[in-house]
């Protein structure tokens, strides 16, 4: 359904329209949103969710825009920014903390460790809002939001709201079991421990990341799953190892580049197109499969 720029207008909520959504994304490309609109808080969500659902429009939920690719021709509805204030609250008592959707990760990481928390730490280095992180179960090589995930409270697509504590969700791989559209805040259990330590070993997996990432690239992070080869271990064969291998490294496609330094990363360079980029991740697709026969699954996330 194509969406009229008018259609929260009467809603007295804060938008914008016809805004370009390449600047709020790690990519930089792509093309723009009819409506992005900023919910100061739940109940102007929940109006703006109800509005959608009832004229057809697409509503789509915009984080860090770390692992996002928004296509040339832009997205058609409304998408949401939680950026108010309403969706960063934070509180914490001894160790458990609760958080809205739109806090910064990389922001609460720092006050966790300055504070002597762990379990947050193992996520250094990854650009993520915390409702995004726990959509896609953030992590890497040191751990996953989901070991620390205690509850969450959610909205589905009528603009109900709900909770569903630890007994209820499961994290897996870069998944959850959360098919409602918008996470609203959560809670989180972490574990007492030294600051100094803890600062340690934070310090460590940045270092980590940086000697082994493009971090300064304009890029979505790892492009792909690492695929699992023993269906009883579920052991991974990483990915970017299995493009390495193919021979992808430095491949390009218009501006769009298989990154030097990790495989499974795809940088920008100057004049790339979202179109450049989808190009490139069908190539290496193709490639790996008829290499090794294997189906790469994206990680990243392309709109529309």
């Amino acid at each position: 359904m194509l969406v009229t720029e008018d259609l929260l207008t009467d809603l007295s909520i804060p938008h914008e329209r016809d805004v370009p959504l390449g600047p709020r994304t790690w990519f930089g490309i792509g093309g723009r949103a009819r409506i992005l609109a900023h919910p100061r808080n739940h109940e102007d969500l929940c109006a703006i969710v109800k509005r959608c659902r009832e004229a057809g429009a697409p509503c789509h939920v915009l984080g860090a825009g770390a692992n996002l690719l928004v296509a040339d021709e832009g997205v058609d509805g409304v998408v949401v920014v939680l950026d108010a204030p309403g969706f960063n609250q934070l509180e914490i008592t001894a160790s458990k903390l609760r958080v809205g959707a739109g806090y910064n990760l990389f922001k609460l990481i720092n006050e966790t460790v300055h504070r002597g928390l762990a379990g947050l730490d193992v996520l250094a280095g990854i650009p993520a809002t915390i409702g995004g992180a726990i959509r896609m179960n953030a992590g890497g090589a040191f751990g996953d939001i989901g070991r620390v995930v205690r509850s969450v409270t959610l909205m589905d697509s009528h603009g109900e709201t709900f909770n569903r504590d630890r007994s209820d969700l499961v994290f897996a791989y870069r998944s959850t079991n959360i098919d409602s559209r918008f996470i609203l805040e959560a809670e989180l259990d972490l574990v007492e421990e030294d600051p100094v330590e803890l600062n340690k070993r934070f310090k460590q997996v940045v270092a980590y990341k940086q000697a082994t990432q493009p971090l300064n690239a304009n890029s979505a992070g790892c492009t792909f799953k690492n695929p699992v080869d023993d269906p009883l271990t579920h052991e991974k064969r990483p990915a970017g190892k299995l493009i390495d291998l193919a021979g992808l490294k430095q491949t390009r496609i218009g501006g769009a580049e298989v990154s030097a330094q990790h495989a499974n990363f795809i940088v920008c360079h100057k004049g790339c197109s979202a179109t450049d980029v989808v190009q490139l991740i069908a190539h290496v697709q193709k490639m790996v499969q008829e290499k090794f026969g294997v189906e790469l699954e994206r990680e990243v996330v392309i709109w529309p």
